[in-house]
């Protein structure tokens, strides 16, 4: 079993949105994506970083990595499928624009960029269809993580947000 490292500067953000989540759910409940569109919460407090006609990225607020993007529609759906056209052209076109722009702020050495569809495949939040941009570097599975099952994170959300932010809008 994963193990975290006490981070504090996290605690305000998941007791913010425990808060919020604890607000009535959207029509039909939702994945948590979807309630965090129909939360109320500014771009910023959601860590949302760049927003398209039909598709958004925000920050995974349990990265694997510092400018841990994910890369989804408004709509939730499960599977790629079901996309509609315009749906796929501009995720595919955010997910682009999203490895340009970690790779801008954050130099790595390599990215994963990735789905799990459906559960069986890892996918937490299958029901909404999400990619993954994940920066990576030599060593960042460190001694933490093989001995202590532990990630740790250099970097608070809020900071990761505002640096990709910055990114997306020199684009």
């Amino acid at each position: 079993m994963l193990e975290h490292l006490w981070n504090g500067w996290r605690a305000a953000y998941v007791q913010k949105w425990e808060e919020t989540a604890g607000t009535a759910p959207p029509p039909g409940g939702g994945s948590v994506f979807t309630r965090i569109l129909a939360s109320g919460l500014t771009d910023e407090e959601a860590n949302i970083v760049k927003r398209g006609t039909t598709c958004f990225v925000i920050l995974n607020a349990f990265p694997y990595a510092s400018g841990h993007l994910l890369v989804l529609p408004y709509r939730e759906v499960a599977d790629l499928e079901d996309l509609t056209a315009e749906e796929t052209a501009e995720l595919w076109s955010l997910v682009t624009d999203a490895v340009r722009v970690v790779k801008g702020v954050y130099a790595p050495q390599a990215l994963n960029v990735g789905i799990n569809l459906g559960p069986a495949a890892g996918g937490s939040i299958s029901q909404h269809l999400h990619v993954h941009v994940v920066p990576r570097w030599v060593g960042d599975s460190n001694f933490m993580t093989a001995v202590a099952n532990t990630r740790t994170l250099p970097e608070p959300l809020v900071d990761s947000a505002s640096k990709l932010r910055k990114g997306f809008a020199s684009l």
